[in-house]
């Protein structure tokens, strides 16, 4: 016992201790901060226009480049394509999110936008399976393989710069600009897929029109570059870098592991039925409603563009309501919504009627919406700023990898095999029911508080006398932060 009170003395001591000066805070310039959100959702828009593009060209993809498999499997080979690019993003996510967190966050997204942009271009120059064979499947893996490591790096990066260039009161609400981006980058893709279908035609759109939306990746990249690049760093990063000494050193992935691995674990269960939800709604449903329940290519992707663009002021008011009454309430109530109601949304997608197949449309994305809200303010407040970017980027893209790539895959082939078309809808379910006990029980809610191992983040300088007087509560996550550090001693000291 004497020996436990002497180990906790320490920390009593440094608590009583712990002060905040007024020049630690951060005072957001609010213009400079939706410059932030603005670029960074309209590099992130390209980036899932380019994602985008691919899912919504699904079937035609399949007969271009696996012409000799037909019916539902056409459809797996497509989506196993698609899924092959998740295996390159944990690599991608590593290698940017460590690199983000020594050079900064600006300079990483400037450069996953242009390999994205390159990768998606060359998917349009490649010839078809008809002209060189096999070798046209292989330049297609080798392409998404290639978007699969640069998207590894962009949305987690994303996520980081946005967080860190907010209020602390309005990072949710701020930082929901990012899936807007998301949204509008699927809309323009699924958008200008079904115009030229019914420009062009099935036939023609089989023949050469697919080619046309990968080839429009190279000039929106240009633009997105460019935004991006006047871009300043961000307030968190620099503070964090003008706190440094010599003696700091660089955090390794086996670091970020060893001392951060209740975060990420917590974290991937969170992007697991995200990222579930997340690509049912907006990647598998129009190849569903196509190859599934026999829609008109035009029909499906008409219905899925115009529920996206009601999802946008839902996603920001979900965005507004986490920093009102938190974020952890917004995303229970959507695990609950889709626990309910996944079934009745399906059985009214299957109806073929094409009201009762939008209003079941509309009630996956109303709850998607709830996700998509609240992740991009919530997922960067789960690390510490020295390691954010990295951790970040590691936790995302292995629960992307394992879960969102073979989304679509999985649930196409479950399909073919059972004959079900109700699959899609049980593994929305086990997918919420997983998330509603993590989110329960493991995840603390911290919005509208500074971010881990910042100081507060303030939009108004009349905020800091409030701030300046309960220390301990803006440094909330001092605690947290020496436990790690003596973990870390303690690790040093015994030769690991």
């Amino acid at each position: 016992m004497d020996d436990n009170k002497n180990h906790n003395r320490p920390k009593l001591k440094r608590k009583s201790k712990l002060k905040l000066k007024e020049e630690e805070i951060t005072i957001v310039d609010t213009n400079i901060a939706r410059k932030a959100v603005f670029a960074t959702a309209v590099g992130n828009g390209m980036e899932w226009f380019d994602f985008g593009i691919y899912s919504y060209l699904a079937v035609t993809i399949g007969q271009v480049f696996f012409p000799e498999v037909s019916g539902p499997m056409q459809l797996v080979f497509a989506f196993a394509t698609f899924a092959v690019a998740f295996i390159a993003r944990p690599l991608g996510g590593i290698f940017f999110g460590m690199l983000g967190d020594r050079l900064g966050r600006k300079k990483v997204l400037a450069i996953t936008l242009i390999m994205m942009a390159l990768a998606t271009l060359s998917i349009g120059l490649i010839p078809a399976h008809a002209s060189i064979g096999y070798t046209a499947t292989v330049l297609l893996l080798i392409a998404r393989l290639v978007q699969g490591f640069s998207a590894g790096g962009e949305y987690s990066g994303a996520m980081t710069f946005i967080a860190e260039s907010t209020p602390d009161k309005k990072r949710g609400f701020m930082s929901s600009g990012l899936e807007v981006g998301t949204l509008v980058g699927y809309i323009a893709g699924a958008g200008l897929v079904t115009a030229l279908t019914y420009i062009l035609g099935e036939e023609t759109m089989l023949e050469w029109g697919w080619r046309i939306p990968f080839f429009l990746s190279a000039p929106i990249g240009l633009i997105g570059f460019y935004l991006r690049n006047n871009l300043e760093e961000t307030p968190a990063f620099e503070a964090m870098q003008e706190s440094k000494t010599e003696d700091d050193n660089e955090e390794s992935v086996k670091h970020i592991i060893q001392y951060h691995w209740r975060a990420i674990l917590i974290g991937m269960f969170v992007v697991f039925f995200y990222i579930v939800v997340n690509y049912i709604v907006l990647s598998y449903m129009p190849s569903h409603l196509t190859a599934v329940l026999g829609y008109g290519e035009s029909e499906g992707l008409l219905l899925i563009v115009i529920v996206m663009v009601i999802m946008i002021p839902i996603v920001l008011l979900m965005g507004y309501f986490s920093d009102r009454i938190g974020a952890k309430k917004v995303i229970q109530g959507g695990l609950i919504g889709l626990i309910l109601l996944s079934i009745p949304a399906f059985n009214l997608i299957g109806s073929g009627n094409t009201l009762l197949v939008f209003f079941g449309l509309m009630i996956l994305g109303i709850f998607s919406a709830s996700f998509q809200g609240t992740m991009p303010a919530l997922l960067p407040s789960l690390f510490f700023t020295n390691v954010r970017n990295g951790a970040l980027a590691i936790t995302f893209n292995i629960s992307a990898s394992l879960f969102g790539g073979t989304t679509p895959l999985l649930v196409s082939w479950l399909i073919s095999k059972t004959g079900n078309e109700m699959v899609p809808a049980y593994y929305v379910i086990l997918a919420s029911i997983v998330g509603i006990v993590v989110v329960t029980i493991f995840l603390i809610d911290t919005s509208g508080k500074a971010l881990r191992g910042s100081p507060p983040a303030v939009e108004e300088k009349a905020e800091i006398k409030e701030i300046l007087e309960e220390p301990e509560e803006a440094l909330w996550w001092n605690e947290e932060k020496k436990e790690i550090q003596e973990r870390i001693e303690d690790s040093s000291e015994d030769g690991k």
